[in-house]
């Protein structure tokens, strides 16, 4: 994917990066790698990004933003369990297709409440907190709440991503069971 240059900008280069990182894996993601899939020298990508961790801010924040859109997109209209597993499925598909884009979300802490990685990790968390008042949870309570279901829903994403089911009932069995387990915590919690 050739950009040319009057195209590249911190936008267009953070989207190659997210994708590169879910092609190649985002261990591997480098600044050169990525200048040599724009067809640019890296020091063209300099004028735009900062650096590598520039880079990685940049594909977790556009990656907060697409989980919310995709599960903002899948809960709408719906409520209670169905809204939950519309939830659940649309951040495990997520987790599966864009892998290093995904692996860009974990471990970064935001530099303050204007840092465009808090601003879009609130965003992607919307969506979740708004199936949670569907189940009456207490304002008290919604912090964890919305921790047990993005580590419930992110370590089963991320093991199944990694291949770490290998026994032979089926992966969606289990997460359908999963959920039905969660859906009974919450309707009790409440």
């Amino acid at each position: 994917m050739s950009v040319p240059r009057a195209g590249l900008h911190a936008d267009t280069i953070a989207a190659a990066g997210a994708a590169l990182a879910d092609e190649i894996g985002f261990t591997e993601l480098t600044m050169g790698g990525l200048a040599e899939r724009l067809g640019v020298r890296a020091p063209s990508l300099y004028k735009h990004i900062a650096g590598q961790d520039d880079l990685i801010r940049r594909i977790a924040a556009l990656a907060y933003v697409e989980i919310a859109d995709a599960i903002g997109t899948a809960t709408r209209g719906r409520a209670g369990r169905d809204a939950l597993a519309a939830a659940a499925h649309a951040l495990r598909d997520f987790v599966l297709t864009h892998p290093g884009r995904y692996a860009a979300t974990l471990g970064l802490a935001p530099t303050g409440p204007d840092d465009p990685i808090a601003i879009a990790a609130s965003r992607g968390l919307g969506p979740f907190a708004a199936v949670l008042r569907g189940y009456d949870i207490s304002p008290e309570k919604m912090t964890h709440a919305l921790r047990a279901l993005r580590s419930l829903f992110h370590g089963f994403a991320d093991l199944q991503a990694a291949g770490g089911f290998q026994w032979s009932t089926d992966v969606g069995e289990s997460f359908e069971w999963l959920i039905d387990l969660i859906d009974h915590g919450l309707r009790h919690a409440a």
